[in-house]
């Protein structure tokens, strides 16, 4: 399952909660792509790392990392978006990085603290819905056509309503 949407949407919280309702193995992206000191890793090595991720036999993926979409959305069986608006991921990501300032938050690398967000942070944030969002929304789109279930949650309530309906096994998670 790939987890995708906006920073401060809920992607690491509802990959946690799925992960132990389903008993399946949480991949965080955030984790696996920065080094510690919040480095970037070399294009060629992410690539490499999020083929190898993407290869495992099962899993929950939660993170964006476009440039490695193809890999995700090629050995997934289900796409979830979290379809948030802006003013409550601004607000989610304040209050995430007030809570974890200076330590490093249980999704995230050891050795990459947690730090205010930043002016280019909050402008991906803001611009996501008006950049990102339309390219979510299509490879949802082609999710589905290739017979992957695919979910839009649009809020705290189709979230709710979303775990509620989850059924008692992983296998019956998918849905045609």
């Amino acid at each position: 399952m790939v987890i995708l949407g906006c920073g401060g949407a809920g992607k690491s919280t509802l990959a946690r909660e799925l992960g132990a309702r389903l008993g399946l193995p949480v991949v965080h992206l955030d984790r696996e792509f920065w080094l510690p000191g919040w480095v970037e890793p070399d294009k060629a090595e992410w690539k490499t790392r999020a083929n190898r991720l993407a290869a495992a036999e099962s899993w929950i993926m939660d993170g964006n990392y476009s440039s490695a979409w193809d890999q995700r959305l090629a050995a997934c069986d289900t796409v979830v978006l979290m379809d948030f608006g802006r003013w409550t991921c601004l607000a989610r990501v304040v209050r995430r990085s007030l809570r974890h300032f200076g330590r490093t938050r249980p999704d995230m690398r050891e050795g990459c603290p947690e730090r205010m967000p930043d002016r280019v942070f909050l402008r991906y944030i803001w611009t996501w819905r008006d950049l990102k969002r339309p390219i979510a929304l299509a490879e949802i789109d082609r999710a589905r056509a290739r017979g992957k279930s695919t979910y839009v949650l649009r809020g705290r309530a189709e979230v709710s309503q979303f775990l509620a309906g989850l059924p008692q096994t992983r296998e019956a998670l998918a849905r045609p």
